[in-house]
C-alpha cells in the first residue's frame, strides 16, 4: 500500500480552521508545526535547558504547517480538501490564515512507517545492562535488559547525559532502594534502577506526556506500576508537589536536566536524601561545569566521581 504525505501551509490563526476541515474528512492524526508558538516557547523557557537541537530549531522555526498522511487511492479526498482550502482562502481578506497551500510527497509502501527503526539498534551500556528496541531479538545474556519503544520516548539511553547516568546506576543500585527521578522523561533511569533491585521509584516531570510514556515502559519491562509513582508538575514552583516528594527519603536521587534547573533544586535534593544516599546529576554542559561544581560545594555535596562525554558532564555525589 502506498501513502501520500500532505503538508498544508498556514499561520497560527489558521490552524484551528484547517484542522476543522481535516476532521470533516475523518483525518484526526496530524502533526502541527507552529512557528510562532515554538518561538514563544523557546523565549519563555530558556531556563529549562542549556542546549536545543539545531535540527529541531530549523524544523520548528520554518513556516507554520500541518502534516498528515493518506492512502494513495484517496486522491479524491485530497482534491476535496484542496477545494475547502480555496474556499477558506477566499474569505481570508487580511491574509491572517497564511497561504493555505498544500504540498504532497509520494511514499512507496508501508515500510516508510517504520523506516526510523534502521537508526536504533540494541546497544550495551556496560557489562551489566543492555538496551534494546522492542522489535529486535537478542541472544540470551546474563546482562539486565531494558526494552524500549524509541518511537514513543524522549529518553532512550543513547544521549551522553543519559548513558553516563545509567553507567553509575547499574553500579550503585541495590535491593530495597528508594529512587527519586527528577526530570524523568521516559522513565528510563527510574526503571533501570528498579530493574537493578530498587523497591520504589518516584518519577517527576514537567511534561504531561511522561505519564503515558513511563507507564508504557513499565509495562514493557514487566514492572508493576505500583512500584513507580509518577507526578507531573514543576518542582520549582509547585509547593504541594515538593511536599509530596519529601514525604519519603531516598537512597538514590537522579536529576538529568540542565545546570540551572539542577542548581535550583539542590536544596530539595539534599532534603530528600537519606544518610549515605547517592545523588546523580547530569545534563551539565561543558561551559557550566565550574559554576555547577561550586554550587554543589556550597550546598554541602561531595563529588565522588565526575564523568565527561562530548560536551557534557555527569556527577556522582554524596552528602
Amino acid at each position: 500500500m502506498d501513502w501520500i504525505k500532505v503538508s498544508i501551509f498556514t499561520a497560527n490563526k489558521g490552524i484551528e480552521s484547517v484542522l476543522g476541515i481535516l476532521l470533516d474528512f475523518g483525518i484526526d492524526s496530524t502533526q502541527v508545526f507552529d512557528k510562532s508558538e515554538f518561538t514563544e516557547f523557546l523565549a519563555e523557557n530558556k531556563k529549562l535547558w542549556d542546549y536545543v537541537d539545531d535540527d529541531l530549531v530549523d524544523k520548528m522555526s520554518s513556516e507554520t504547517h500541518i502534516d498528515f498522511y493518506i492512502k494513495s487511492e484517496e486522491i479524491g479526498v485530497l482534491n476535496a480538501i484542496k477545494s475547502e482550502l480555496s474556499a477558506l482562502k477566499s474569505k481570508d481578506f487580511d491574509n491572517s490564515y497564511g497561504r493555505l497551500e498544500l504540498l504532497t510527497e509520494d511514499l512507496a509502501g508501508d515500510d516508510w512507517l517504520n523506516s526510523w527503526k534502521q537508526y536504533f539498534h540494541t546497544f550495551t551500556v556496560s557489562d551489566k545492562l543492555v538496551i534494546k528496541p522492542y522489535w529486535e531479538e537478542i541472544a540470551e545474556t546474563d546482562k539486565k535488559v531494558f526494552e524500549i519503544n524509541p518511537g514513543l520516548s524522549f529518553g532512550t539511553g543513547t544521549h551522553h547525559t543519559t548513558r553516563m547516568c545509567l553507567e553509575d546506576i547499574v553500579d550503585i543500585a541495590k535491593n530495597g532502594d528508594y529512587i527519586l527521578d527528577l526530570g524523568a522523561g521516559s522513565g528510563i533511569l527510574s526503571i533501570v534502577s528498579l530493574i537493578f533491585g530498587g523497591k520504589k521509584a518516584v518519577a517527576v516531570d514537567i511534561d504531561e506526556n511522561s505519564l503515558k510514556t513511563i507507564s508504557e515502559n513499565l509495562e514493557r519491562n514487566k514492572i508493576s506500576k505500583e512500584k513507580c509513582d509518577i507526578y507531573i508538575g514543576n518542582i520549582l514552583e509547585d509547593t504541594a508537589l515538593k511536599s509530596k516528594i519529601l514525604e519519603n527519603s531516598y537512597d538514590i536521587v537522579l536529576a538529568n536536566i540542565v545546570a540551572d534547573v539542577v542548581i535550583s533544586i539542590l536544596p530539595l535534593v539534599k532534603a530528600a536524601m537519606k544518610p549515605n544516599a547517592f545523588f546523580i546529576a547530569s545534563g551539565i554542559i561543558a561551559d557550566r561545569i565550574g559554576d555547577f561544581k561550586q554550587e554543589l560545594s556550597l550546598n554541602g555535596f561531595k563529588i565522588i566521581t565526575e564523568k565527561r562525554s562530548a560536551d557534557w558532564a555527569e556527577f556522582l555525589c554524596s552528602l
